[in-house]
């Protein structure tokens, strides 16, 4: 058989030989566990997935599964022989004329001294003064981000601001309103830019933010890298036993499953939240006491000067 090359010359192995096919096999299966992470840590059930996207559960089942369509496969073969890393296919930026996609090949070809040496350049103020002396409140709905934040704020003398009352306030409606009207797309755009507001305009501050920003990879590093972050962590019965006793029925409204999708939720996000530069555990003490463990944390690390 005539060997097959890209045009630097390397060998590509053709589609019937064993390599070729384990290759594709761990692309799709890798694909499919990104999608599978991606969607626990959101929350969504697999169904409100399939109706958000049009996509059968069916097909859905399979691509998590890693057994989705071979046109995967297919692309990533186009891609090797073409001399091309995958991603240049899929991404926003253009392979040809975009300093950010030659800036991560020369990133990725670089020694770890090099790279340290880019990273420092490009963060050039450091990150105590990116952080000034505010601080964020993380976790999962019932934490106690709001009750807590509000009552270190009045202790310590900074403002306290709740971030989905300042979506609210520059937006004119209840974030369920936003949600409806915009989406879940929507409600993280408004989201990202109240983050760059808060940053902006305050130097100072005790910030609580929504359980799911987390997952978006951006606005996360925005926060992990202009606050001194907090993971307020409680048992997923505590959560859920928290939200009721606000007189929040939904979690449990018509569904039987919520309990567990709750800990499936809390599992997927744990490295995510575990980022955070400190943590503190409320389960089982009264409101007052985590207060106070709080507002000594805070003092203690000296994230508010």
């Amino acid at each position: 058989m005539t060997e097959i090359t890209n045009f630097r010359g390397d060998r590509i192995a053709p589609a019937d030989e064993g390599q070729g096919e384990a290759g594709v096999a761990a692309l799709i299966r890798q694909v499919g566990e990104r999608v599978r992470k991606a969607r626990e840590r959101k929350g969504i059930p697999r169904r409100v997935l399939s109706e958000i996207s049009g996509v059968s559960p069916r097909y859905l089942a399979q691509l998590e599964a890693g057994e989705g369509n071979i046109s995967i496969g297919l692309l990533q073969r186009v891609a090797v022989a073409l001399d091309h890393r995958i991603e240049w296919l899929l991404s926003a930026d253009d392979p040809w004329s975009s300093d950010v996609a030659r800036m991560a090949d020369l990133y990725r070809a670089a020694s770890p001294e090099a790279r340290q040496t880019v990273m420092e350049a490009l963060t050039a103020d450091s990150s105590e003064a990116r952080q000034a002396h505010r601080v964020c409140l993380v976790g999962l709905r019932g934490a106690g981000k709001s009750t807590l934040g509000a009552m270190v704020g009045k202790a310590l003398g900074v403002p306290f601001v709740e971030l989905n009352r300042e979506i609210e306030e520059h937006s004119g409606m209840p974030v369920d309103e936003v949600l409806a009207l915009y989406g879940q797309e929507g409600y993280r755009s408004l989201e990202a830019q109240a983050v760059d507001r808060v940053i902006c305009t305050h130097d100072n501050v005790v910030l609580a933010v929504a359980g799911g920003i987390v997952v978006e990879p951006e606005t996360y590093a925005r926060l992990l890298g202009h606050f001194h972050t907090i993971w307020l962590r409680t048992s997923p019965d505590e959560h859920m036993a928290r939200v009721r006793a606000q007189g929040d029925e939904r979690p449990m409204a018509g569904n039987p499953e919520a309990m567990e999708q709750l800990r499936s939720i809390l599992t997927s996000r744990e490295s995510l939240y575990a980022r955070a530069e400190a943590q503190l555990n409320t389960s089982g003490k009264p409101v007052e006491a985590s207060a106070a463990e709080l507002v000594a944390l805070i003092r203690a690390r000296g994230f508010l000067g």
